[in-house]
């Protein structure tokens, strides 16, 4: 909870406030099923603690202007009866109201109908007719009880001038009838107490900022369809890290909104493999930015689908140009990496190299062999070295024997292989004797020497 508020705190802080006068008006539902349980409280109870904090949060705010509309609140429901014109605006726009808003809303008790689009109606005329930027808010479980037609409501709405942005709170609620608040604006849904917290902030920052930015990360098509990644913001060049985000789709498929200070320029680093950095980056004032990246991917699948045993291979992975590891990816994993060339280097005995190529959207499968096995039994210590002859038809050195074990065995890639030793006591050259055999997919050699 302590680091959610100062979270809140933080990004009201981050504001830049506009000269032109901002209205917002919070609809706070209080109908009876707000009272049902939501974490350790009600509904009802998470709904008032927070937004009365957000509320105390935004005393002294230049230029803004905030009221408070309730529904649900005056008329108890029952299965013979409903009043869906429930609805009222119980603290008016006005300046330094924010007291007055809090201790209203700490009188509020839940108990009637579910009047939504009406309550939406009844707002248009809560805003003076003053030129202003208007908001409204709307706090609600997201289950109507009246039929009104939403889209005649956004009409009227938009004559106003009024931004509508819905939010609901709660998880596994019926929010068919929300989608019909397309006409209007966009939702967002509450996971918990404190991801309600979270997003009543930027909601609020969007209304007193309206600077808001959405990153694009785009397909071969230009279309914004890659995301789950973690993103850094930095301060243009510098070492100052703003925020850290997990780049995220809402439920229409487009990138998240974001909240940012338009009077500062920044890189970004998405922590793609590899990582894609964009430099200097300046937004516009009071607008909505996209920035586009162009982040095409694809799936590297890394598997060894003839082993009948758990084996613990790793592939180091690197660009085709640049010889840094990118990543180390283990046996049966896939990973998603950007569309291009790769140099692929596998920890098998011998070492298996080869060059890749992932495309957008497809998965580029790499199965490794079933090894085989070479059991070597030695009567006295020796001294030597295995080589495997390689594709050039040249031989290529795989390991070093254990001059100190008499017992030893290693998990080899099929092939030709040809051992070279003599005895760790035996002081000639003339001694050195070589030793040919072949390794097969999960069989085992047993060699004595």
């Amino acid at each position: 909870m302590k680091n959610v508020i100062v979270i809140l705190l933080l990004s009201l802080n981050f504001l830049v406030y506009s000269q032109e006068k901002t209205r917002i008006l919070f609809i706070l539902d209080a109908s009876n099923s707000m009272n049902l349980k939501w974490d350790e409280q009600t509904r009802m109870e998470s709904a008032k603690e927070i937004l009365n904090q957000s509320i105390q949060d935004l005393k002294g705010i230049p230029n803004l202007e905030i009221a408070l509309r309730v529904y649900g609140h005056q008329s108890n429901v029952s299965n013979a009866h409903q009043d869906c014109n429930d609805t009222k605006l119980e603290v008016p726009f006005g300046a330094n109201n924010t007291e007055k808003i809090k201790q209203k809303i700490k009188t509020i008790t839940a108990k009637g109908a579910t009047p939504i689009a009406r309550s939406l109606e009844a707002a248009a005329g809560d805003f003076p007719n003053e030129k202003s930027r208007n908001y409204i808010i709307l706090i609600t479980d997201g289950l109507e009880s009246c039929d009104n037609d939403p889209c005649a409501v956004a009409t009227k709405l938009k004559e106003k001038e009024v931004k509508v942005t819905p939010f609901v709170i709660g998880i596994g609620m019926d929010l068919s009838y929300l989608e019909q608040f397309n006409c209007i604006g966009a939702y967002t849904e509450a996971e918990n107490k404190n991801s309600f917290k979270t997003v009543l902030s930027t909601i609020i920052n969007k209304a007193l900022l309206n600077t808001t930015v959405q990153v694009n990360l785009n397909d071969l098509s230009l279309n914004p369809t890659e995301t789950n990644v973690s993103m850094f913001i930095y301060e243009a060049g510098t070492d100052r890290l703003l925020q850290t985000l997990t780049h995220t789709l809402n439920r229409y498929k487009n990138p998240d909104t974001l909240v940012w200070d338009p009077n500062i320029k920044y890189d970004i680093h998405v922590k793609t493999l590899p990582q894609i950095i964009k430099k200097n980056i300046s937004i516009t004032k009071h607008a909505h930015n996209k920035i586009q990246i162009d982040a095409a991917q694809g799936f590297l699948s890394f598997t060894s689908k003839r082993s009948p045993y758990n084996v613990n291979y790793t592939m180091r992975v690197s660009q085709n140009d640049n010889n840094t590891t990118i990543n180390h990816q283990h046996l049966k994993s896939t990973e998603k990496y950007l569309i291009g060339k790769y140099n692929i280097e596998i920890f098998t005995l011998p070492r298996i190299y080869m060059e890749v190529e992932v495309k957008e959207k497809q998965t580029t499968t790499i199965d490794v062999p079933a090894a085989g096995t070479f059991d070597l039994r030695c009567k006295t210590p020796k001294v030597g070295q295995i080589f495997v002859l390689n594709e050039n038809n040249k031989y290529e050195w795989v390991c070093n024997l254990n001059s100190n074990s008499t017992k030893q065995k290693w998990d080899l890639q099929p092939g030709k292989y040809k051992l070279i030793y003599r005895g760790v006591k035996q002081f000639s050259s003339s001694y050195t004797t070589e030793k040919i055999f072949t390794i097969k997919s999960n069989n085992t050699i047993y060699l004595t020497l």
